[in-house]
């Protein structure tokens, strides 16, 4: 499945400073029974958004019309917990693009880059400022340079690089799953096969 293409991305932001998030609030475990890789937005921080009512807490920053944007800026240690790909599937359901972090857990960072969500780790100074800047303006703008591999605060012009491997920013430049990349170069795998059979 072929998902939305990246290269520069400008967007407001929406701050969750809190650490050690893991897999289970992102999308809790009652809402894994679909196969399908939609719906899962809705529940996205579900015991964290609403009441046991349905009724949405005021107090949570996915309520708050203050903050939008398709950045989420997460707290050190972004995903940690089960290896569900589910949490991937949320936050990008829910309508997010990329996901800023000092730390991502390895399994989570790597079922985001599988579906199109871009992890951008920094540094712990580099999220405390995003931080401060959003507090300070919420329609602070980040834009994040995927080939240049930049994330820079728009209104003062710092900025940070970020990892990424070659073969997973080629796949989100091109808005390919590890199957479209497949299919991306199957003359070239036919040609090989073809040679190995002379």
């Amino acid at each position: 499945m072929a998902y939305d293409k990246f290269n520069i991305l400008t967007s407001t932001a929406v701050p969750l400073s809190i650490e050690n998030v893991d897999t289970d609030q992102i999308i809790p475990a009652r809402f894994l029974k679909a196969t399908e890789r939609v719906g899962f937005g809705d529940n996205l921080f579900r015991d964290w958004r609403y009441n046991n009512d349905g009724s949405p807490k005021s107090d949570f920053v996915l309520n708050n019309p203050t903050y939008s944007g398709k950045i989420l800026v997460g707290g050190k240690n972004f995903g940690s917990g089960s290896s569900r790909e589910h949490a991937a599937w949320a936050v990008y359901d829910y309508g997010f693009r990329a996901v800023v972090s000092s730390f991502f857990a390895d399994i989570f960072r790597n079922n985001c880059l599988n579906i199109g969500v871009l992890p951008v780790q920094v540094s712990a100074e580099f999220a405390d400022k995003i931080f401060k800047a959003i507090e300070a303006d919420p329609n602070t703008e980040l834009e994040i340079n995927l080939p240049e591999q930049t994330i820079t605060l728009l209104k003062t012009g710092e900025n940070e690089s970020f990892d990424i491997s070659g073969y997973k920013k080629d796949n989100m430049i091109n808005g390919f799953d590890d199957i479209d990349y497949l299919q991306n170069i199957k003359e070239e795998i036919v040609t090989f096969a073809d040679k190995l059979l002379i």
